[in-house]
């Protein structure tokens, strides 16, 4: 018993040893715990090493603190030790006491204008009561209360009152003060309920069996009664010890509905709760806001939280208190306030003040202090930390959750509703169970108009319009199951739903909110924001985000029959035709041929050039070469002919048959690394919002989405950004766009497109799914959800899929070229090179052919020249060469020998020619 003297005398000596050796800091403030708030002390301590870790907020200054700790029922020694930290030097004073020495705390800090940061703690985790602290209008009002006021009875007052409980029993433990919910139970003995309280006593067992003793049967048959509906105001390890034994020993039935209130009730108390008990329970708890995104849970703003305390898997933040959050907080108010102070450049000097003396005079600078810390204001663990103008934090939650009834243990639990003192209760607890059978039931069904979802199939002026689409399949197909009939409208403002500045819901799920409407459905997405304000089924079909673009056009070629080789490679061939040419020409020059008696073919330029050109296209002709060089020559030349050639043949038929695919965006990866076509989606959309959060999370490993983000935001996105889904898809159809949405819808319409002009892309994996939205709390969620699984699990759903997304339509969902073709038969536009080349060969071999007439006749009407005379004599003797001025080598004698006739010209040339051998 005397370990713990001990421990808290070495903890206030090391507190002080922490402050000499920090005793240049100027930032130094005070804290007092009660000595059953080791944990506090943790936290507290845990905040100032963050904070000194965080240069963004204090630069180079360092918070120094002293802690000290005090029997929570002994306000002498909270007064005493507050001096004694007063006494050292302090800019704050932080407090986590019970109420007994808060008033006596108060006071010593309006006294000395030490601004006081008090946090109600609660014995146990028993319900805190209301601690009464005097609240004036004057300037000597230096103490705030971190932790809201109590409203356990207002929400106990709302939630019995919408359940229409007339008659029930409130049980409350031994650490609970009963004046704590006095105000309530004027209010209800004032509605004419019948109200009995009764006290549970450390001994639950014993307390049962004294029940069992003392009464006889008829008395506990109306006990018995009693209990179907009772209300726990306890801690919750004495709810469970409780909730056990009134179950075993068969005082409660499946039939019986229990509501316990406790603001510390954390979730492995709820598991807890709901696997001990039968029937139907209510859990009441505060709640605080999480980040949905895992990666940001330890981020608030500028400032980093220590994993321990933000992540709910570590032990330790499992089984923390509400105070040990506010304490975490209430450092981090401070250390901004102490920011502000140190920008602005009005620093107050800490001065030790003593509370002995009579004439002691209070801080110069308290009163500054003070109205920072009071205009200042933080988001942290338990969201926002800010106060009003009577020194209280209003920002309070309470969530509500609850099971249905059942007689089984370990039912599932779900939120039914929240409260807070502005908008009061957003759910509906009706207590009743609900049946399959649902007729004479009629709805009210808000939805928003998306193909292929939702879409009017008749408007006849003056009737009601009849909607058709796959949501309205799974609708009829409900109806027809349960019977219920509906009737549906779309949302005033044609928008599914986000949350407005002033925390209120527009589109469908505004509807949903404020009751307007029993159900909304379209293509909604299950979202964690939407699932805070409206329940959701189960989800009846995948979502998943895809981009629909517009397939590239087809590009004509005119000379597509040159495409399987390069220019150069042109240029090479044509070269090495010429360069072949005159080698067999020199080659047969300097080592004359032998020609057969009778041959009409020479070894001319022309006719070299002729026979390389005839053999390479494979035409074939004559061979007059016959020497071994020759024909050397000549065979490596036809084995270069039959490569190039088949290698042309074989690229010529690929590229004729395949298209080239022009569009280089196959997946979102690609989509993000270009910039040459804009993308965006619906402004203030689930797609836009998904994006937001992916681009904007400093941890997320792709890079994809952070580049995503930068073109949708262009101007803050209004420049790629759309109002609605119809006009992102007609300006990917008309423009040079790509529309980032729901992959259902876009698949829809690339499958219905006249045209088939659209091509999709998209993510395989579906991390989120359409659902049917209900209002908090609604009655139909579950019967709606287990018939929507019925119908996933016989293959109907399947069926209704199929028939808005049939798997052979007429358009290719993921081609980005033109697919809708019939068989594989090439068109005029890839042969149009070729016709245009022979159409050129005609025109120029029509035009050589006029002017070679025109020549002939020109040089007919003149005198021809004795040189003239020879070459026309020699195009006569050889016509098949047709070449106009050729000179002829005399081998051996080198000598021109020529005859001139009267009557036109004529020429006999003879080639010197070797003697046979013999």
């Amino acid at each position: 018993m005397e370990v713990f003297p001990l421990l808290l005398v070495l903890s206030v000596w090391w507190s002080r040893t922490w402050d000499s050796a920090n005793a240049d800091s100027i930032i130094h403030i005070g804290a007092i715990f009660d000595e059953s708030a080791k944990k506090d002390d943790e936290v507290f301590r845990t905040a100032v090493g963050d904070l000194n870790q965080n240069e963004e907020i204090l630069q180079t200054e360092k918070i120094t603190f002293s802690v000290t700790f005090v029997d929570g029922n002994n306000p002498f020694q909270a007064v005493q030790e507050a001096c004694e930290l007063m006494n050292q030097g302090i800019l704050a004073l932080v407090s986590s006491i019970g109420c007994t020495s808060a008033g006596s705390l108060q006071s010593l800090a309006d006294a000395m204008h030490i601004p006081h940061l008090f946090i109600q703690r609660a014995t146990a985790g028993t319900p805190r009561s209301g601690c009464g602290l005097t609240r004036s209008n004057r300037n000597d009002d230096y103490t705030l209360s971190v932790r809201p006021p109590v409203y356990l009875n207002d929400v106990i007052l709302r939630v019995v009152t919408e359940y229409a409980w007339q008659k029930f029993i409130i049980f409350y433990d031994s650490e609970y003060d009963i004046r704590g919910i006095q105000e309530f139970l004027d209010k209800v003995s004032q509605q004419g309920m019948d109200v009995a309280l009764q006290k549970v006593e450390n001994n639950i067992n014993k307390m049962i069996t004294t029940l069992f003793d003392t009464m006889r049967i008829e008395e506990l048959n109306r006990y018995r009664d009693t209990l179907r509906r009772a209300i726990l105001v306890m801690n919750p390890a004495t709810a469970k010890s409780f909730i056990t034994e009134v179950v075993e020993t068969n005082l409660v039935a499946f039939d019986c509905h229990w509501i316990i209130i406790n603001e510390e009730i954390n979730d492995v108390d709820v598991q807890e709760l709901v696997r001990r008990s039968i029937g139907r329970l209510t859990i009441i708890r505060q709640t605080f806001p999480v980040p949905q995104n895992i990666s940001q849970r330890c981020f608030r703003g500028n400032h980093r939280i220590s994993s321990t305390l933000c992540d709910p898997k570590d032990p330790f933040a499992q089984n923390m208190e509400i105070s040990n959050l506010y304490i975490y907080d209430t450092v981090l108010l401070l250390a901004n306030a102490f920011h502000k102070k140190l920008e602005d450049r009005k620093w107050h000097s800490m001065a030790s003040l003593s509370c002995i003396r009579k004439n002691s005079k209070p801080w110069q600078g308290g009163r500054s202090m003070l109205e920072t810390i009071k205009k200042g204001g933080v988001s942290g663990l338990t969201g926002e930390l800010e106060f009003g103008e009577n020194g209280g934090n209003p920002n309070v939650h309470f969530e509500i959750l609850g099971t249905n009834y059942g007689e089984e243990l370990g039912r599932g639990v779900r939120k039914l509703g929240c409260w807070n003192p502005v908008t009061g209760l957003n759910g509906s607890l009706t207590d009743k169970k609900l049946e399959n059978n649902m007729r004479g039931v009629v709805l009210r069904v808000v939805t928003v108009l998306e193909e292929p979802f939702v879409m009017v199939s008749e408007n006849v002026l003056g009737k009601p319009k009849k909607y058709q689409g796959f949501s309205i399949d799974v609708l009829d197909a409900l109806s027809n199951y349960l019977g219920f009939n509906y009737e549906i409208y779309v949302a005033p403002d044609h928008k599914y739903g986000s949350p407005q500045e002033d925390g209120t819901w527009n589109g469908l799920v505004g509807e949903l909110v404020f009751k307007r409407a029993d159900i909304g459905i379209s293509a909604l997405t299950i979202t964690p924001d939407r699932e805070n304000v409206v329940d959701f089924t189960t989800r009846y079909m995948d979502y998943s985000v895809g981009v629909l673009l517009r397939r590239a056009e087809k590009t004509v070629d005119m000379f597509a029959c040159l495409a399987p080789f390069d220019l150069s490679l042109w240029a090479c061939i044509a070269g090495t035709v010429l360069l072949v040419g005159l080698l067999v020409y020199l080659l047969n020059w300097l080592n004359p041929p032998r020609l057969q008696m009778g041959s009409m073919t020479s070894t001319t330029l022309y006719n070299s050039m002729w026979f390389v050109y005839g053999s390479f296209v494979q035409q074939g002709g004559e061979v007059p070469y016959t020497t071994l060089a020759t024909r050397m020559m000549m065979g490596a030349w036809w084995l270069f002919a039959l490569i190039v050639i088949s290698s042309y043949t074989a690229n010529l038929a690929a590229f004729l048959t395949i298209t080239r695919i022009e569009s280089s965006i196959q997946s979102l990866q690609d989509l993000s690394k270009q910039t040459d076509i804009p993308y965006g989606t619906v402004l203030d959309s689930a797609v836009y919002e998904h994006v937001r959060m992916k681009g904007m999370n400093p941890f997320e490993r792709d890079s994809m989405y952070s580049q995503m983000w930068r073109m949708i935001n262009r101007s803050n996105g209004s420049e790629n950004n759309v109002l609605e889904s119809q006009a992102g898809i007609q300006k990917v159809k008309y423009g040079n766009y790509a529309f980032v949405w729901d992959a259902a819808v876009l698949e829809y319409v690339a499958i219905n497109d006249p045209d088939c002009s659209f091509y999709t892309i998209g993510n395989t994996v579906a991390d989120r799914g359409y659902g049917i939205a209900l209002q908090h709390g609604s009655p139909y969620r579950d019967v709606f959800s287990q018939r929507i699984l019925e119908l996933q699990q016989n293959g109907d759903m399947d069926i209704l899929k199929h028939k808005w997304w049939p798997k052979n339509g007429q358009c290719d969902l993921y081609s980005s070229v033109d697919t809708k073709q019939k068989g594989g038969a090439l068109d005029i536009k890839s042969f149009a090179g070729v016709f245009c080349i022979l159409a050129a060969g005609i025109v120029l071999s029509c035009f050589i052919a006029m002017l070679e007439t025109w020549w002939n006749k020109r040089k007919g009407s003149r005198v021809p020249s004795k040189e003239t005379s020879s070459l026309q004599n020699e195009a006569t003797s050889e016509r098949k060469n047709a070449w106009p001025l050729r000179p002829c080598l005399k081998l051996g004698t080198n000598t021109w020998r020529s005859q001139a006739s009267s009557r036109g010209l004529h020429q006999s040339s003879q080639l010197g020619r070797p003697l046979d051998d013999p």
